[in-house]
């Protein structure tokens, strides 16, 4: 601990962000991202290590089970609790209750937001954390530095081959900022991206009687999801009000989701 304590003193400071504040990605649109850093885009739940506490997305706290943080560095990081892919609605179920089981859930950071240097630098930071506290509750999520686009492009083909969501693409030299930056990309063979629901419109055929769409509105206007619902869905469709993630295919002419398909019902705590 002698050796560390100097390196936190001259490479932190005293901001953080909670909510809003954390740094978000836009999307992938043939950037030169030769150099970069690019990463598996992890499907699990975000959440911020204030250097005291979990906290979600939207800036409210977590409740992990006494002792999960025990091993936890104290300075921010920023990252996913995930435990496996295919896991989502687990991970989410597991972390959005006071006795949910967070049992192979660990934090997966990307960033260390108040280090100083580059993304490699900072990461190493925890790394060396780590490597001292070897029963934290953490992973460091590999980096690979970019070739080509070419490069990214197969690196995604591997991800989603073995049931992976994507790829995140990161300027290694960029700094850690708040809101949606533009050194910051996730690469993915479909998008996704979040509307609320305005209203219910019912279904016809098999589906009479129940779901058929959800009207949906957003930064791109007001549109209509009828697809990637299941039975349960359909029964007991997202309420009007509700955040939804979909996924999408590109833009129709006049600027909406191609192909929308619903994802899931956000739930942040």
């Amino acid at each position: 601990m002698k050796t560390i304590i100097p390196i936190f003193a001259a490479l932190f400071i005293s901001a953080a962000a909670y909510g809003a504040d954390l740094m978000l990605a836009q999307e992938y649109k043939d950037q030169n991202i030769t150099g970069w850093a690019m990463s598996e885009k992890l499907d699990g739940v975000r959440a911020y290590w204030d250097g005291k506490r979990l906290v979600s997305r939207q800036g409210y706290a977590f409740t992990p089970p006494k002792g999960y943080t025990r091993h936890f560095p104290p300075y921010p990081l920023d990252g996913e609790l995930f435990s496996a892919r295919g896991q989502f609605e687990q991970i989410s179920a597991a972390v959005r209750t006071e006795s949910g089981d967070w049992r192979g859930i660990k934090l997966h950071v990307f960033d260390v937001p108040q280090a100083g240097g580059n993304l490699y630098r900072r990461l190493a930071v925890l790394q060396n954390w780590l490597t001292l506290h070897p029963d934290a509750n953490i992973a460091v999520i590999p980096q690979t530095p970019v070739k080509s686009a070419e490069h990214a492009q197969a690196f995604l083909k591997e991800v989603e081959t073995a049931g992976g969501e994507g790829v995140m693409l990161r300027h290694p030299d960029s700094a850690y900022q708040s809101g949606r930056s533009s050194l910051l990309l996730k690469l993915k063979s479909e998008h996704d991206a979040e509307c609320t629901v305005t209203r219910h419109y019912e279904g016809k055929g098999r589906n009479a009687g129940r779901l058929g769409a959800v009207g949906c509105k957003n930064e791109l206007g007001e549109f209509k999801i009828g697809s990637g619902f299941k039975d349960t869905d359909r029964v007991n469709p997202p309420p009007v009000g509700a955040l939804i993630t979909y996924r999408y295919r590109g833009f129709t002419q006049k600027g909406t989701p191609r192909f929308a398909t619903f994802l899931r019902v956000r739930r942040d705590k």
